[in-house]
């Protein structure tokens, strides 16, 4: 018994495993609908258009349409909403007998550019079919030696519907001896057997009528039911039994008739005719199953006697009875499961849907041509397809989905080199051996205007006589385009452009189709020698495509101008001296040729050349010079035609007269001076406004530079003026000047500012050597300042001294000696090597920023006197050489012992710095004249 339960089980796990194998592909899918069997028309399915991200507007445009592997319109679209709706009434049993999950696959494809979606309907059972049993009445022969728990096998009722829907429950009418027993797996009802409760007793009732009712799941819940009938036997009471209850084999599908299957084994304890065995198929088996299998009776032998066919039925279930020989024959039961074995004996099937030619030549990469629909009947490898294209193609195959390939494109196309491709798709399963299938698709590339109009030559050059009749036909330009119908006609036209300011198109046009130019005037040669014009080829595609061609063109000069003389050698008379030399040139006549090149060669020539005249002119040039010498016989005055002719064809000429008057010596110069003359008059006529243009700007710049000077000395007398007033110099009884302690005075110079050099001389009350005992610094009267005898010489530190900036403190002190100028710091001297030389050196120490100097003189650098200034010297000097001024100021009257005389040595002042110091420090300088009148006095 646990054998048995086993067997059911392992039974139940193969049969979730096939129903798994069964449902697999439903879950590829993009969009799975569900909907009820018996569906009237029109019923809602689901909105597809907005599910599958289609815009409403676009549905209809680009073909939304619904297409069935089977052909059949159990489904469309309506365009207006995009709802999927039913068209035709489903039923689930007869689209789906086998199967326990029933689904319509779909495909959803739109074009421009072509899409394909993959939808799944999955069809629900409604409890629309009831319960039946294949006979209404079973007869059951039961021996009354079965004990009590034997079990008798009943063939079920058929429930055409799946799921909730089929037999979920059987019901035995009230029975003491009998009761129902039946086991489920995976919620179906494989196993039904009649219990019996306890012995049965022939000889108390010998038949047994049962009523069998089988329910399914539905709503309304549905019933069917037949009449078992047990009749009890008596005396054999051992049934055969076989190895196993239950069995499984498997068959490949493409076996031959005949094959041996399996071989059934039962055996039976009784002995004699009650242990001999037949095999039987049950009569509960359809005639179809027993069609295809034959059971040997005697050896329980399976063997095939048809076909079989996987993809119509994957599995067989025989019942098997194997019956004893007995007056009262007992039974045995078995099941045995056929499996059929797919093989690879069906080839790929392939369909070329929404084949979308011609193709342009400027589609993308990508773009999808073709949806190529591939499905192979078989199972497992040997329905795995793949596909391929034929090499060396631009397209390529993309996988979509389970089945489905896009044909796109793989690489840029070009209908100029191939228009037209016949591209083998082949279908290659997996099998073995693997099965294919081939399909040639002939793909024809459209032209796209990707092609610009092409010249000869980008660059041409053309040649036109000038004078040419208007109209006439000057050049045609041809181009070519490899495109082909409206994308290679070409038009030709002009492109804007100006010759000399006048539109291009008053010159020439083209003919826009054939591309004759034409001549709209006739050219004048001396007017337009060259011009260059842009001709432009444009096809008739969209876009339209063009390129251009330069056209240079020339007009070539013929010989229609004559020469001309210039004005002044026309009818003109020239006087030349009648003692000139021969060779002496006597006038040059020139003429023009409007035309150009050889027609434009002018060669001079006299007239007459048979008459002897002292003259000859030459060809080239056409100076007229003297051939020999003027004897007294030539007379005093010749006539000369001269003629000018060119190099054209036909030779055209001009005529001019010269008048050449022999005259004395004195004459022709004369007459030269005059002539000169008139050219000074006239030049000066010329040029007398430049004259008074000039004259009037240097006035101007004159003034200017005045003004500037005067006002420049007036602000410099300003400044002289204010630096004698701000310094006040003061002397002691001891002799010593200085400057006032309390007043600070800075002077600066630099690159910018105004340098003063301040040198006090105190005066002495020796004897000078020439007498003047009086104090006063005595100069004589031919006193020319100038360096001490023989010269001054200045160290180096004083010339960097006078580069850089003095800076005075009013601090500092100069003492004078009765001998001279002397300050308190030692110095470093640089004596000159001249007797009587003198020297100054600064301060060591002091640097560049102070203005303390000493001056000594002699060789032997004594200390000298200090020159006397004499009475009559002027107040102010300058010396020469120097821009130094020297200032001779005197403080007190000439009767006092001790006079303020200093010589100042300045340059231009700060005046603006130092009346601020005034303003700033007004009670200071105040106290400070108080001290140096008291000092004074």
């Amino acid at each position: 018994m646990v054998n048995y339960i086993e067997d059911y089980e392992a039974r139940g796990w193969l049969v979730h495993f096939i129903l798994l194998q069964m449902s697999w592909e439903f879950i590829f899918c993009q969009l799975h609908y569900v909907i009820t069997e018996e569906s009237k028309h029109g019923t809602f399915v689901g909105r597809i258009a907005q599910d599958l991200g289609l815009d409403m507007g676009e549905i209809n445009s680009r073909m939304l349409r619904v297409v069935s592997r089977d052909e059949k319109e159990y489904f469309q679209v309506n365009l207006q909403n995009g709802i999927l709706f039913v068209n035709n009434i489903i039923d689930r049993e007869k689209l789906c007998l086998d199967s326990t999950v029933c689904v319509i696959p779909l495909q959803i494809i739109v074009d421009k550019p072509v899409h394909i979606y993959r939808v799944e309907v999955e069809i629900e059972d409604i409890n629309d079919n009831s319960p039946a049993f294949p006979f209404g009445e079973y007869n059951l022969l039961i021996s009354e030696l079965k004990p009590a728990g034997s079990r008798f096998p009943l063939e079920g009722a058929i429930d055409a519907d799946v799921g909730l829907n089929t037999i979920t429950s059987y019901e035995l009418s009230a029975c003491d001896y009998f009761t129902l027993d039946f086991q489920k797996y995976l919620n179906h009802i494989r196993t039904l057997e009649l219990v019996m409760k306890k012995s049965l007793d022939r000889e108390k009732q010998s038949v047994h009528n049962l009523t069998l009712i089988s329910y399914d799941g539905g709503k309304p819940r549905l019933s069917g039911t037949t009449q078992i009938i047990v009749i009890v036997e008596d005396a054999n009471d051992n049934s055969p039994q076989f190895d196993q209850p239950f069995i499984q084999c498997s068959i490949p599908e493409n076996a031959v008739l005949g094959t041996l299957i399996m071989r059934l084994n039962a055996t039976d304890l009784d002995q004699g005719k009650n242990g001999e065995i037949t095999y039987t198929l049950s009569n509960l088996l359809s005639p179809r199953i027993k069609d295809i299998f034959k059971l040997d009776p005697h050896t329980g032998d399976i063997t095939l006697i048809r076909s079989l066919d996987f993809e119509t039925t994957k599995r067989y279930e025989l019942s098997i009875d194997a019956t004893d020989h007995a007056e009262n024959p007992m039974v045995g039961h078995c099941k045995v499961l056929v499996t059929v074995v797919d093989v690879n004996d069906n080839p790929p099937e392939m369909t070329v849907m929404s084949l979308s030619v011609p193709v342009p030549e400027d589609a993308s990469q990508g773009t999808i041509i073709a949806i190529i629909s591939v499905h192979d009947r078989d199972s497992g490898s040997n329905g795995k397809v793949n596909c391929r294209i034929s090499d060396h193609t631009p397209f390529k195959l993309i996988p979509t989905f389970m089945g489905d390939f896009s044909l796109t494109v793989n690489a840029p196309l070009d209908r100029e080199q191939k228009s037209l491709y016949d591209i083998v798709i082949t279908a290659t399963d997996e099998g073995f051996p693997p099965l294919s299938v081939a399909k040639t698709v002939k793909i024809d590339i459209s032209d796209v205007n990707d092609n610009t109009p092409q010249f000869i030559q980008a660059i041409d050059t053309i040649f036109i006589k000038e004078n040419n009749p208007p109209g006439v036909h000057v050049y045609t330009v041809s181009a070519s385009d490899l495109d082909i119908g409206q994308n290679s006609f070409i038009t030709f036209s002009l492109t804007d452009s100006t010759v000399d300011g006048i539109p291009i198109s008053s010159y020439i046009s083209i003919n826009p189709e054939t591309g004759k130019i034409f001549a709209l005037l006739s050219f004048d040669h001396e007017q337009v020698a060259y011009f260059q014009c842009h001709i432009r080829a444009t096809d008739a595609g969209l876009p339209p495509l063009g390129s251009n061609l330069t056209l240079n063109i020339f007009i070539q000069d013929i010989n229609d101008n004559a020469p001309s003389f210039l004005p002044n050698f026309l009818e003109t008379t020239i006087k030349t001296s009648n003692t000139a030399h021969p060779g002496h040139l006597v006038t040059k006549v020139k003429a023009v040729d409007l035309d150009s090149g050889y027609n434009a060669w002018i060669t001079y020539s006299f007239m007459d050349s048979t008459v002897k005249v002292p003259f000859v002119i030459s060809q080239q040039t056409g100076e007229i010079s003297l051939r020999r010498a003027i004897t007294d016989s030539d007379s005093d005055e010749y006539r000369l035609v001269v003629l000018a002719q060119d190099h054209g064809d036909p030779i055209m000429t001009a005529l001019t007269q010269i008048t050449i008057s022999l005259v004395e010596s004195g004459e022709e110069m004369k007459l030269d001076h005059q002539e000169s003359n008139g050219y000074n008059d006239a030049f000066s006529d010329a040029n007398v406004y430049l004259v008074i243009s000039i004259c009037i700007i240097s006035s101007i710049f004159l003034i200017t530079l005045i003004a500037f000077t005067v006002l420049r000395w007036q602000k410099y007398r300003d400044e002289v003026n204010d630096l004698k007033e701000s310094y006040k110099v003061c002397s002691n009884t001891g002799g010593s000047w200085m400057y006032s302690q309390e007043s600070q005075y800075k002077l600066y110079l630099n690159s910018t500012q105004p340098k003063n050099d301040l040198m006090v001389f105190t005066p002495s009350s020796q004897t000078t050597g020439n007498g003047n005992t009086s104090g006063e610094a005595v100069i004589p009267n031919s006193f020319t300042p100038k360096h001490p005898n023989p010269d001054w010489r200045y160290s180096a530190s004083l010339k960097a001294a006078m580069q850089g900036a003095v800076h005075m403190e009013g601090a500092a002190v100069l003492r004078g000696a009765a001998v001279g100028l002397e300050q308190q710091w030692p110095t470093v001297s640089s004596a000159t090597p001249e007797p009587g030389g003198g020297e100054v050196s600064p301060p060591v120490g002091a640097g560049v920023n102070c203005n303390s100097w000493t001056f000594k003189y002699g060789p032997g650098n004594p200390k000298q006197p200090v020159p006397q200034i004499p009475p009559d010297f002027p107040e102010n000097f300058i010396i020469p050489g120097s821009p130094a001024i020297i200032s001779i100021r005197q403080d007190q009257p000439s009767t006092q012992a001790h006079k303020s005389n200093f010589i100042t040595f300045g340059k231009k002042e700060e005046t603006k710095k130092k009346k601020k110091k005034k303003k700033g420090n007004k009670n200071q300088e105040k106290a400070n004249n108080n001290a140096a009148d008291n000092n004074d006095q």
